[in-house]
């Protein structure tokens, strides 16, 4: 697999959606102070009742409770908080919360002049769809299962639900309004002049969600895997820049569940180790709590979990060359990595890790896919520049072409672009296990994953790889048991 330096590729063109959408978020000390001096908290045996004064005491005040897995978020500006937290021994883990942050050229549009999106009058972009041609056998999966059908009203009966926790959704774009469920804001008010906390603001500033939602469900100009899915989004980043908490997403997994969706795409990651910040040492242990309390909520709820493996272009087997990477990326904040890193969600028990493949090989991964044996478990539609860029690195070779094509806020300047990342190919396995679930509302999560698994086509070496996992995902072949 090719390898080169993520930061040279960012420079490579203002805007370029492929390196930052749901792969390049990176954890930062903010200098923000709504973020600051925020903190998770996990207890032993759920919340006990007096966990509001428990932070009191400490000096702190309780900002998001989270009971379905004994969590909570909160501030404090006392630099002893944590330690005064140490005596409560009903408290299992407290650390402080590092945000989550998408760098704001990534989370623009792609800014190539290209054919594919500059005719905004035709009738459909499925040409420019190789991605999603690929995962549904050129629309055959469409005539097993759509993930709902039309009523004589014209309505749309949705079979199965997939919640999209991002940056929330345009509820408007002609291509989605007809699947678009609603959905909850987890953003807490305040963090910008936009942000009232009103629970029903799903409103996209920045367009991956929407993106995302594209590839999962939309019915119009471009397709996505289950044109008649159900999509809920919760939104859980905020402003241009996507920013976030963990305990925000956190709180999406459980607003989902409780919302009984069938599927939950996360194009999103974080990385818990242990960290040194500003020369205080902790383990990243209540996040890694409450993120596994999360999953196994959902699971335990019947809920299938995908997320992306990350757009670092890492060996995830490799501890080492991860903490490298993580020590290079933090050191301008003072952060330094010690311990062995895992990405959260993707590597989370329950969840389907999913990694991005390319339009043009069927033996390597988009070079910005992050990788590992005992990482993957399957691959999925991610676009690249084409195989001259990943081949010589010239940006005068990069063809747009081998992007993923998909809808995108129409307040925000036009109503489809591209981009590419493992943020777009996990919707394409979500999009999967959606229409299964459909098909098949039987299915446990278990059964959901083993069926795309057992299904994928085998690109890399024979059987499960450090690239593809078990293969590259398929609707089609999910849908009708064809196995390798």
């Amino acid at each position: 697999m090719q390898k080169k330096i993520l930061h040279t590729v960012l420079s490579l063109a203002v805007g370029a959606g492929i390196f930052a959408v749901g792969g390049v978020p990176t954890q930062a000390k903010s200098k923000d102070q709504k973020v600051s001096n925020t903190y998770t908290i996990a207890f032993k045996n759920g919340l006990p009742d007096n966990y509001q004064e428990i932070i009191q005491k400490a000096g702190g005040k309780v900002t998001k409770a989270l009971p379905e897995v004994g969590g909570i978020e909160a501030q404090s500006e006392q630099a002893s908080f944590l330690n005064n937290l140490k005596g409560n021994s009903s408290i299992e883990a407290a650390n402080r919360e590092i945000p989550l942050s998408l760098d704001k050229t990534s989370g623009s549009p792609y800014n190539y002049q290209s054919n594919i999106i500059s005719s905004q009058n035709v009738d459909n972009y499925w040409d420019s769809q190789w991605d999603i041609q690929r995962v549904t056998n050129g629309g055959k999966s469409y005539d097993v299962e759509t993930g709902g059908y039309k009523n004589k009203d014209g309505s749309t009966t949705h079979k199965a639900v997939v919640g999209v926790i991002d940056t929330g959704i345009d509820a408007s774009h002609p291509d989605l309004k007809n699947n678009i469920l609603g959905g909850r804001n987890l953003v807490p008010a305040g963090m910008d002049e936009s942000e009232t906390g009103d629970p029903a603001d799903i409103k996209d500033r920045n367009g991956h969600g929407t993106h995302v939602a594209g590839i999962i469900g939309a019915n119009g100009k471009v397709k996505g895997v289950g044109p008649e899915l159900g999509i809920r989004s919760y939104r859980v980043l905020y402003s241009e820049q996507a920013l976030g908490m963990p305990a925000w997403i956190i709180d999406g997994i459980i607003a989902a569940t409780n919302d009984k969706v069938d599927v939950i795409n996360m194009s999103l990651r974080f990385y818990n180790n242990k960290m040194t910040i500003e020369g205080e040492s902790y383990k990243s242990i209540a996040e890694t709590l409450l993120w596994k309390r999360a999953i196994q909520y959902a699971v335990k709820n019947g809920v299938t979990v995908v997320a992306g493996s990350g757009n670092e272009s890492l060996n995830l087997d490799n501890k080492k060359e991860v903490n490298d990477f993580l020590n290079t990326l933090y050191e301008p904040y003072g952060i330094s990595v010690k311990g062995p890193a895992t990405v959260v969600p993707a590597q989370m028990p329950g969840v389907i890790n999913v990694s991005a493949s390319t339009k043009w090989s069927t033996q390597q991964l988009a070079f910005y896919s992050n990788y590992g044996n005992s990482a993957i478990d399957v691959a999925a539609p991610g676009g690249d520049f084409g195989e001259k860029y990943a081949k010589t690195n010239d940006p005068a070779t990069a063809d747009p072409n081998n992007l993923i094509l998909s809808t995108w806020p129409t307040y925000l300047g036009t109503s489809y672009e591209l981009n590419a990342g493992t943020s777009m190919a996990t919707p394409q396995v979500a999009g999967i296990a959606g229409v299964l679930k459909a098909a098949h509302p039987e299915y446990k999560p278990a059964q959901v994953t083993a069926r795309i698994k057992q299904t994928a086509v085998d690109y890399g070496k024979k059987g499960h790889d450090a690239l593809f996992g078990s293969g590259e995902a398929n609707a089609y072949r999910a849908l009708e048991d064809i196995k390798n």
